[in-house]
C-alpha cells in the first residue's frame, strides 16, 4: 500500500471509531435523561408515555393524604391551570408542605396516576425550580387574560423567624 492509501485507511478507521463513541454516548444519555414537564403539559400529552420524567409545580392545598398502614402518600401537583395526582411510597422531604414547590420524578402508569420514585422539595425559603416558576407565571397570565383570577407564583422574600 502506498502511504497515501494508508492515511486514507487510518482516517476511515478513526471516523468509524468516533461515530461508534458518539453513538454509545447518545444511547447512554437517552436512558438517563429525565425531562421536566408541568401538569398542563402532561394533560396535553406532551410528556413521554411509559418513560421516566419530572413533573413540577405546587403541592395543591388539601390534597395530601397519607395511608396509615405504610409510607404511601397521595397528593396533587398543580401549576394553577391543571392538577396531576401523584402517588409516592417513601419518606417525604422535611420541607414538603402543601402550597410549596415540589418536583417529582417517575412515570405515568395505566391508572393515569403519576407514580413518583423520588420527590424533591424546595431547599430554602427562596427556591423554586425556574421551570416551575415560569409555568406558574404563564398560567397566571393566561388566566388573567381569560378573565379568571389566579394567584401569582409565591413571593420569594425571606421571612424573619
Amino acid at each position: 500500500m502506498k502511504p497515501r492509501q494508508k492515511k486514507f485507511v487510518y482516517i476511515i478507521i478513526a471516523l468509524v471509531a468516533l461515530g461508534a463513541a458518539v453513538g454509545l454516548v447518545l444511547y447512554a444519555l437517552k436512558n438517563n435523561v429525565s425531562l421536566y414537564f408541568t401538569p398542563t403539559q402532561v394533560y396535553n400529552k406532551e410528556a413521554p408515555q411509559g418513560r421516566n420524567f419530572r413533573i413540577g409545580g405546587l403541592v395543591e392545598p388539601g390534597s395530601v393524604k397519607r395511608q396509615n398502614e405504610d409510607l404511601t402518600v397521595h397528593f396533587n401537583i398543580t401549576d394553577n391551570t391543571r392538577s396531576m395526582p401523584v402517588i409516592y411510597k417513601g419518606i417525604l422531604p422535611d420541607l414538603f408542605k402543601e402550597g410549596k414547590g415540589v418536583v417529582a420524578q417517575g412515570k405515568i402508569e395505566a391508572d393515569n396516576l403519576f407514580h413518583a420514585e423520588e420527590v424533591l422539595a424546595k431547599h430554602d425559603e427562596n427556591y423554586m425550580p425556574p421551570e416551575a416558576k415560569d409555568a406558574l407565571d404563564k398560567a397566571a397570565r393566561a388566566k388573567s387574560e381569560a378573565g379568571g383570577a389566579v394567584p401569582a407564583a409565591p413571593a420569594t422574600d425571606k421571612k424573619a423567624y
